[in-house]
């Protein structure tokens, strides 16, 4: 082997190792899933998006010759999502069920059947079809590896690290970074690019939460209770006639005590609902990112 050659096996082994780990991260996911017979709400598309990521490598590395390495790898990608899959469609309930597998269709075979069929038909020779499936990946995996800006947008707003992992954001990173040293000591654009995006994201990622890992965030559901404090203190002022004398006064500041109390309350509801809807907001922030978790680009 040559020096290059040397460096690229190397690479592309340790893009393996930190590959698989990720590939791993969903299993107590999927423990916790067996054990309790449910679902939990968790969604499919992560894993569904992860399976087609996998089966678009595998092909490249397929139609590319001497890419055993992306072989290895993502020929494990399809093995493991395929089985996540598996138990997420035997114990979601039958509407989330009948969606999970409209969507396989859908897109592992109706959407990876037309780019295979379009690869051999739109060009004759290995390089063209290099050239057609290899930017299909990129902007695939680009995507994928784009996720994370929902996650981003939460922790800024919140000033919390609590949906983001860093043994996994580093783990992401770095896989990110030994397929990109892969990419480029091959000279192979189609694996390079998306991962300058991984690495982009994996840095911005880690930078976040050095950041904000010792921030102390606002605690939501105490929020409405100061709320209560401030409304009684006002209430208690009010009740204290001005002079302590005038019976007129007292049935004044009764009045303005209700007046006071009615409009704490009305404010109380709307922030509860301003509350609410930010926590909606940051779930379905969280169930998205759950698609950067599901396996790794390469």
């Amino acid at each position: 082997m040559s020096q290059h050659s040397h460096l690229s096996f190397a690479f592309g082994v340790l893009g393996n190792i930190s590959s698989f780990v990720c590939f791993l991260a969903p299993l107590p996911t999927f423990y916790r899933v067996c054990k309790k017979k449910s679902t939990e709400g968790f969604q499919s598309i992560p894993y569904v998006a992860a399976l087609f990521s996998a089966m678009l490598w595998l092909f490249y590395a397929y139609i590319k010759t001497g890419e055993t390495l992306l072989i290895t790898i993502n020929a494990f990608g399809c093995v493991i999502e395929t089985v996540y899959l598996a138990i997420y469609v035997t114990y979601c309930p039958k509407k989330i069920r009948m969606f999970t597998l409209r969507m396989i269709v859908l897109m592992n075979f109706v959407g990876f059947g037309t780019i295979a069929v379009l690869t051999y038909v739109l060009a004759k020779e290995e390089e063209g079809r290099i050239k057609i499936l290899g930017w299909i990946c990129v902007v695939f995996a680009t995507s994928v590896f784009a996720a994370p800006l929902s996650i981003i947008r939460v922790v800024i707003r919140t000033k919390s690290v609590e949906f983001l992992p860093f043994p996994l954001s580093l783990l992401l990173l770095i896989s990110a970074v030994m397929w990109l040293l892969y990419g480029l000591s091959l000279r192979d654009i189609y694996v390079t690019l998306p991962n300058v995006v991984g690495l982009t994201f994996g840095i911005v990622q880690i930078t976040l939460y050095l950041i904000y890992r010792k921030s102390t965030p606002v605690n939501d559901e105490k929020l409405p209770e100061h709320k209560g404090d401030v409304a009684m203190s006002n209430e208690i002022e009010s009740a204290v006639p001005a002079n302590g004398t005038s019976d007129e006064k007292k049935i004044e500041a009764s009045v303005d005590t209700e007046i006071v109390r009615k409009k704490e309350e009305a404010e109380e509801e709307h922030d509860d609902e301003e509350k609410k809807e930010e926590k909606r907001e940051v779930k379905n922030e969280k169930e998205k990112i759950d698609v950067s978790k599901s396996g790794c680009e390469v």
